[in-house]
């Protein structure tokens, strides 16, 4: 576990080669927290990255959404995006679950202008694909603000895995 001293030790590149994808492909959030350290304790990390990205406005949220990944679509993704699909058994699609989440993609993509995102850690692909249609059906603010609070928990996520190193 990195000790706080650890963490406000980190020069700028070493920082962002730890938290620069807590968001995905968004070191912009990092970069701010970097610039706010000292940080009193791991939780302080956390709050001020997932502020930070709660402060945002709606253009840059759209970018965040807009560098998910699709599901179960392999191409273009960061380690943390495969090993969290992975973890739910989305790289073992048959091919009907495949053709099902292309489709959804596909879709949602053109309903929302942003992917589909879900935070996949503790759920399996069955209960993925069932959010999947269910989401597919709502309006677009509640979407993205349901896709926003997505990010947050993939976010979160992802920081407790970093204290855990």
């Amino acid at each position: 576990m990195r000790t706080i001293d650890n963490i406000n030790d980190l020069n700028k590149s070493d920082f962002l080669s730890v938290f620069g994808n807590v968001f995905e492909k968004t070191e912009s959030v990092a970069l701010e927290a970097f610039n706010s350290k000292p940080f009193k304790n791991f939780e302080d990390v956390v709050f001020k990255m997932l502020n930070i990205y709660e402060n945002y406005e709606k253009k840059k949220i759209l970018e965040i959404l807009n560098a998910h990944p699709e599901l179960a679509v392999s191409k273009k993704m960061t380690t943390e995006s495969i090993l969290e699909q992975a973890s739910a058994k989305l790289n073992e699609c048959s091919y009907e679950e495949y053709e099902e989440f292309i489709r959804l993609n596909s879709e949602y993509k053109k309903k929302f202008n942003f992917p589909f995102i879900i935070a996949v850690k503790g759920k399996n692909k069955n209960e993925i694909l069932n959010n999947f249609r269910q989401r597919i059906q709502s309006d677009l603010e509640s979407e993205f603000l349901e896709a926003k609070k997505q990010v947050k928990k993939i976010a979160t996520f992802r920081l407790k895995e970093i204290n855990k190193k």
